[in-house]
């Protein structure tokens, strides 16, 4: 994890030089800096479910939900309202911590890794994947884990699969969408089926298309996964460490909520 904490200064600095030296606050208004927010005030704003200033997906469509920078007393309020006692809140890729009251979950350490210089192209074995294919989709989901999917999360952008004999055995797709840019997610191939560049082309064809429409790739992963490997060996390049993290809202679920 040191090399990658290291890298992941090396790349914040990266962005001041790209910047011309900008202050550390003009770096926090970069959309990659807090990316579920820029995404659901921006592209994806009719899916979000707003309380006060906290914002979220539908359940069904994604956990990710969005937390100002400046979170204050109010907006921890606000998120506790809008979760539920008891409920488990995801506060995915930011930097804040839960206040005092709030049970931590889990605590992840991730990645955010940008193109840079992938060499993005169509392939001729994959396919567009729909609400039809959702049962497939969320069946390979189970069986490799490569993180969140819920039935409504393929309305988040393109999503491309290749087939075997009929099966899906392989997918990746689009999740966040910050203005300019687009997370590569969901990518997963069945174990029966590794070994054979599935993932990497799927990758390559997803941001084929992202970069069609004038935007740029980049995507999330855990600071432990061998494949980070792989997506540096695409063009992919580090930009900053994150976090996964969860929270218990305090208090007892109501009956009958969920």
């Amino acid at each position: 994890m040191t090399a990658l904490t290291e890298a992941g200064g090396a790349a914040e600095a990266g962005v001041a030089a790209e910047a011309g030296g900008t202050s550390a606050a003009a770096r926090v208004a970069h959309p990659l800096d807090n990316p579920a927010y820029a995404s659901l005030t921006g592209p994806h704003a009719h899916f979000g479910e707003w309380r006060g200033r906290v914002v979220r997906y539908p359940l069904d469509v994604s956990p990710w939900l969005a937390l100002p920078d400046d979170m204050t007393a109010a907006d921890w309020a606000d998120l506790a309202a809008l979760a539920g006692a008891g409920a488990e809140v995801p506060l995915l890729g930011t930097t804040v911590r839960p206040p005092d009251g709030w049970e931590p979950t889990f605590d992840v350490p991730g990645v955010q890794l940008v193109d840079d210089g992938v060499a993005a192209a169509p392939d001729p074995e994959a396919v567009p994947l729909g609400p039809d294919d959702v049962p497939e989709m969320l069946d390979l989901v189970a069986r490799t884990e490569p993180g969140p999917f819920e039935p409504r999360t393929v309305e988040l952008g393109t999503y491309l699969g290749i087939r075997r004999e009929g099966a899906l055995v392989a997918m990746a797709g689009e999740r966040l969408h910050p203005p300019g840019w687009t997370e590569i997610s969901a990518v997963c191939t069945d174990p029966a089926h590794r070994g054979q560049g599935l993932g990497a082309r799927l990758v390559l064809a997803v941001a084929h298309g992202i970069r069609a429409r004038g935007e740029t790739p980049f995507l999330h992963t855990s600071a432990e996964n061998p494949a980070i490997r792989l997506y540096e060996s695409l063009g992919f390049r580090l930009r900053r460490t994150t976090a996964f993290r969860g929270a218990r809202v305090p208090g007892r679920p109501v009956a009958g909520e969920k």
